[in-house]
């Protein structure tokens, strides 16, 4: 559709590789961010007036300062990359964020940075068991991962020290991408959301496996509709430290947040719905993070684009504290180490209505929004996850 437009390159000659080689004292005017793209589709590069190559779309990652204090807001530093059907997802860093893995719909393949290295390089993994990778957790030691794969119905178990896959765990419910841990209770939650072929036959469960064997114990509907409710549960997170443990889930389709609360007595999961976002006028909740005192709960909606903010430090319901709006295609958002910044990125799949390509800067101690990152979509690229490089990223609860 598209090659890269003459603006995008000359920002990226223009600053290279400075700010990645600037010493510390040097580099504080500045917050930089990890973003994987992929081009526009066809019908909004033209409502762009941004030219139709006939070269065929292109992916990479961009590191780009995304601190509205820099006098180099919103340039690219660096541009890594990636072969156009790979189709890049998610970007996850291991716990210590010395690793950042990038996930793939196209392949079954992980990419791994080192970001102890530079210049930042990207190495393939083959995953030859994983069809349309999605969602990647790490065990607490950082020697494992778990990948999720919407599209071969399973978890994929890998070996996070020599980055190889170990074994795969097949799942009663089809559809897997979100996925959470909890090693205290030796509990692994997924999620079945949607047939990734046409996003089509949602799911509506939860599936509850015992962690150190794989073994699925559990599925529990999270949905209040009859069956099929086409609740797409699509996010699972445990809130850190939460006793007894609790994993929140969002539902794509459904509109909904749910509660899966650790019962000690049942040794499973009590599972309630907790907040219905039409009552906020939002749609498709996605992305669930949580403060560094475990007491805020962050959601976003794709449409029209909001990230919501929660009240949980009285437990049960969470309150509804703000909902401040983003952009179409509210999707992941990178938060900084001071829990000033965060940065919401705005776009689903290339959805219509739902892909406006840009980044929401918004100030957590002011709670509003206080910039805008243009430079993926002025360019005809959208912008598929976020996070910050990790002299700046907190992991918000992941």
């Amino acid at each position: 559709m598209m090659k890269r437009s003459l603006g995008f390159a000359a920002i990226v000659i223009a600053v290279g590789l400075t700010a990645l080689t600037l010493p510390p004292t040097a580099a504080r005017a500045e917050i930089l961010a990890l973003m994987n793209y992929e081009t526009k589709p066809e019908d909004s590069l033209k409502a762009l007036r941004v030219p139709v190559s006939p070269n065929g779309r292109r992916e990479g990652i961009a590191v780009v300062d995304v601190d509205p204090q820099s006098k180099n807001f919103g340039k690219i530093v660096t541009d890594l990359p990636i072969p156009p059907d790979v189709i890049a997802h998610h970007i996850f860093y291991n716990k210590d964020a010395s690793k950042a893995y990038v996930t793939a719909l196209g392949k079954g393949e992980l990419r791994v940075i080192d970001m102890r290295r530079r210049p930042l390089e990207l190495k393939t993994i083959a995953v030859p068991d994983c069809k349309v990778g999605e969602d990647l957790v790490f065990s607490d030691d950082n020697r494992t991962w778990y990948l999720t794969c919407m599209g071969s119905q399973n978890v994929v178990v890998g070996d996070a020290v020599n980055d190889r896959p170990l074994r795969s765990i097949a799942l009663p419910k089809p559809y897997p991408h979100g996925i959470a841990i909890h090693e205290g209770i030796d509990r692994m939650l997924v999620t079945s959301t949607v047939r990734a072929t046409d996003l089509k036959d949602a799911g509506e469960t939860i599936t509850v496996l015992e962690l150190s064997t794989g073994t699925a114990l559990a599925s529990h509907k999270v949905s209040a509709k009859p069956s099929p409710a086409g609740a797409a549960p699509v996010e699972v997170l445990f809130v850190p430290g939460s006793s007894p443990p609790v994993a929140y889930v969002t539902n794509m389709y459904g509109g909904t947040l749910w509660a899966a609360t650790w019962n000690p007595a049942k040794r499973d999961l009590d599972v309630a719905q907790v907040f219905d976002f039409a009552t906020t006028k939002s749609g498709v909740p996605l992305e669930i993070y949580v403060s560094p005192r475990g007491d805020r709960l962050y959601v976003t909606t794709a449409k029209p684009g909001h990230l919501h903010i929660f009240d949980i430090s009285q437990g049960g319901r969470p309150k509804l504290l703000k909902s401040l709006p983003a952009a179409e295609g509210a999707h992941h958002v990178a938060f900084t180490k001071d829990w000033r910044y965060a940065f919401v990125q705005n776009a689903l799949l290339s959805l219509p209505g739902m892909s406006d390509g840009s980044i929401t800067v918004i100030d957590l101690q002011k709670g509003e929004v206080v910039g805008r990152v243009d430079t993926l979509r002025k360019s005809g690229f959208n912008p598929n996850s976020i996070v910050l490089l990790p002299d700046w990223n907190h992991p918000a609860g992941h």
